[in-house]
């Protein structure tokens, strides 16, 4: 049975999260650390002490072939993808085997840039589409994750 995990520190879609896995029956696991510590119905909670990659840590080592992990690392992405999960940011964007690379060395590009002195954009504000794009792709993914067993 699938599993839906939310990398849950500063995630912006948790309890949209929930309520679509809840219209499919399917258990929801919250893993955040001691400073985001959180309590929702219709998920369980798992929490971690402070710690640089303790949360992804936890999380990879629960995950398993089939799980839908919503995140906006890219490197727990890549850990989940190898784990033949599947990966999924706030935003709605899905993590594959096609993108996931560019997205690490954009992310490892970006860490040299501010290692350098350089400065980065932050994201911008989020928007009611953000959420509308969420819902309609982790619908889709539930759909197809729980109808086919396998995502093409």
């Amino acid at each position: 049975m699938t599993v839906i995990l939310i990398d849950a520190d500063g995630c912006p879609v948790v309890d949209r999260t929930i309520k679509i896995a809840k219209m499919f029956g399917l258990e929801v696991l919250l893993i955040c650390d001691t400073a985001h510590i959180m309590q929702r119905d219709g998920a369980e909670t798992i929490t971690v002490s402070k710690g640089a990659d303790a949360v992804d840590f936890v999380l990879v080592n629960r995950v398993k072939k089939g799980d839908i992990v919503v995140t906006q690392d890219y490197g727990l992405a890549a850990m989940v993808l190898a784990k033949n999960g599947y990966a999924i940011d706030q935003n709605g964007r899905l993590y594959t085997t096609d993108n996931i690379d560019q997205l690490l060395g954009f992310r490892h590009v970006a860490k040299k840039a501010r290692q350098a002195g350089g400065r980065m954009k932050g994201p911008k504000k989020r928007q009611k589409e953000d959420d509308q794009r969420f819902e309609e792709h982790f619908l889709e993914l539930i759909k197809r994750v729980t109808a086919a067993g396998e995502f093409e």
